[in-house]
């Protein structure tokens, strides 16, 4: 039995090993999910996802009714938005984590007006919704807030991978979220987060990024 954190990440690279190896050669069918479900000692969620992430890099294809071929002998490069399709919520929060400090402390030394109105206008849209319960509503505001800050802090690399990030981070809010009352306990932390935006502090607008997004200071 697999023991890992990542039950269907270990069975695709156990299938990778597998095929890289040659017990598996090109155009050879893959067994089926029973088969691969006695083997590895998982679910059958935990093989189909496996199968998922092996067919998104290429290594093999699955043909309804038929069954999952051999494509390749080695795994096709993915791009950074594939890998997020695959990534998982805690992996998401991380990467989250990393980009929303650099993005609050460069918004506080470069954000504009124009800017300013954008992030309070939704903002107050995030505080409105919360207080409404209307999650996906109030998460939409609440993405649509870390975007402006983004815009704000005028690097465009940083605005498209937390673009990136942000499309998936939504999805899984949407399943994680089923009321308001986090986004309503962490309201004040976000105006605290564009107050020091507008104030030009970039100490404090890194300080307060990781307090929302879970980090010692």
């Amino acid at each position: 039995m697999i023991k890992r954190q990542s039950l269907a990440d270990e069975v695709a690279n156990r299938l990778v090993q597998k095929i890289t190896e040659g017990e598996f050669a090109i155009g050879d069918k893959l067994p089926t999910e029973p088969e691969l479900m006695a083997l590895f000692g998982v679910g059958r969620s935990t093989v189909r996802e496996a199968i998922r992430n092996l067919s998104h890099t290429g290594l093999v294809r699955v043909q309804q009714g038929l069954g999952t071929f051999v494509e390749k002998k080695q795994p096709v490069s993915e791009s950074i938005s594939d890998r997020f399709l695959r990534a998982k919520g805690k992996e998401l929060n991380e990467v989250r984590q990393l980009i929303e400090l650099k993005i609050a402390e460069n918004a506080a030394l470069n954000r504009s007006e124009t800017d300013i109105l954008q992030m309070r206008h939704h903002l107050e849209r995030r505080k409105e919704m919360a207080i409404a319960n209307i999650p996906d509503q109030c998460i939409q505001a609440d993405i649509n807030f870390h975007l402006g800050i983004a815009v704000a802090a005028k690097s465009e690399i940083l605005l498209d991978l937390y673009k990136t990030v942000a499309n998936h981070l939504q999805e899984y809010f949407l399943e994680l979220f089923i009321d308001t009352e986090s986004f309503i306990a962490t309201q004040h932390m976000h105006e605290s987060l564009l107050q020091s935006i507008i104030d030009q502090d970039p100490q404090k607008a890194w300080e307060w990024a990781a307090k929302i997004t879970g980090q010692p200071v």
